[in-house]
């Protein structure tokens, strides 16, 4: 979208005309940037794959006439690396907790004008002034779930109930690990009895030997179509995430998700606006529309992952609803780990993941 120019009358009657000519036939979004009204209206979103569905854009589009385009990514730290490195097309982000904190610091987002955001009041009590964003200043919540383990019981038999499992020599070569650095690193340190959240050399030394001693028995390290292959039996165990793997558990009987008695985690994904957005109407139409309770609902309906919005839960269907791989009870998330501004860890556990990816 262009910027509007102010122009500086320096005499004449005639120019000062112009001038007002042109800022009549102007229009402003509200935000840093304006618009043609003559420009096409569009929005650019970078978000996790699979937690927009297809039919929820499309749904937009019709309903708003913005042009709506989608790019996804499969980590926080590559969403991150891509936004710091200048790349500014986008409007929306869809960062998980710890990445909004990230994100902020670094000065690539902004505070949202929530009298924008009619819709904000239908989120969970939970959702709003959460801890990792107080206030919700920059962050709103659109979907949550855990990290923890799934299996198809074809191959693995009786209950899983431990990260242990994930280091079973009895399931040597069928084993998938989550690509992402933080995801492996909470199995570790929380097999190993440790507070994923920790810094102490000790003890991330001893969780970096660990995933090294379980090397050999991958498979491989996998965040993207883990789920597929664990329904097609090729994985019998991985590290997963419960919004990826209960489409294909309602499809497959077969296949089971659990939190580990060691807690596994508690992630939310939500919504964020870039400093450099160009399109910030449409970035607020599109937030709004999504905290509509029939929108939210529809999406968790179709991709079987668990809604921040409390207003859209009626209308999720009771399968789905009361389906404790979706909506895990509060009850199981006592011990789950929120992750919470690792940058400190993070410097300290990348020279070690690096080593252990080159194997």
């Amino acid at each position: 979208m262009a910027k509007h120019f102010r122009l500086l009358a320096i005499a004449g009657v005639l120019l000062v005309g112009l001038v007002a000519l042109l800022a009549a036939c102007g229009s402003s979004n509200g935000g840093s940037s304006g618009s043609s009204s003559t420009a096409p209206k569009q929005l650019h979103i970078y978000a996790w794959s699979g937690e927009i569905p297809a039919s929820t854009v499309s749904a937009f589009e019709k309903a708003t006439g913005i042009k709506t385009t989608v790019d996804t990514f499969d980590s926080n730290e590559t969403m991150v690396s891509k936004l710091q490195s200048g790349a500014t097309g986008y409007d929306l982000v869809e960062p998980s907790q710890y990445a909004v904190q990230e994100l902020a610091q670094l000065n690539l987002i902004v505070a949202l004008d929530k009298s924008k955001l009619t819709n904000f009041s239908n989120l969970m009590p939970m959702f709003q002034n959460v801890i990792y964003d107080p206030g919700d200043k920059y962050s709103v919540p659109w979907i949550w779930g855990t990290t923890g383990l799934a299996y198809n019981d074809k191959y693995i038999k009786g209950p899983v109930t431990s990260w242990k499992a994930l280091w079973d020599p009895a399931y040597k070569g069928h084993i998938l690990m989550l690509d992402n650095m933080l995801a492996a690193y909470i199995a570790a340190f929380q097999v190993n009895g440790y507070n994923f959240n920790s810094t102490d050399k000790a003890q991330i030394a001893k969780a970096s030997q660990s995933l090294m001693q379980q090397r050999p028995l991958l498979m491989g390290y996998n965040a993207t179509n883990f789920a597929q292959l664990l329904s097609q039996g090729q994985c019998w165990i991985c590290e997963a995430w419960n919004s990826n793997i209960t489409p294909v558990a309602a499809s497959n009987k077969h296949i089971h998700y659990v939190l580990p008695k060691e807690g596994g985690s508690f992630w939310t994904d939500g919504f964020v606006l870039l400093k450099s957005a160009k399109n910030v109407d449409a970035a607020y139409q599109f937030i709004n529309y999504l905290l509509d309770p029939a929108v939210a609902a529809a999406a968790s309906n179709e991709a079987h992952f668990a809604t921040a919005n409390e207003a859209a839960l009626p209308q999720i269907k009771a399968s789905i609803r009361n389906d404790p791989t979706v909506y895990t009870p509060l009850s199981e998330l006592k011990h789950a780990t929120v992750f919470l501004n690792p940058t400190a860890q993070t410097a300290l556990l990348q020279a070690d993941w690096t080593k252990l990816r080159a194997q």
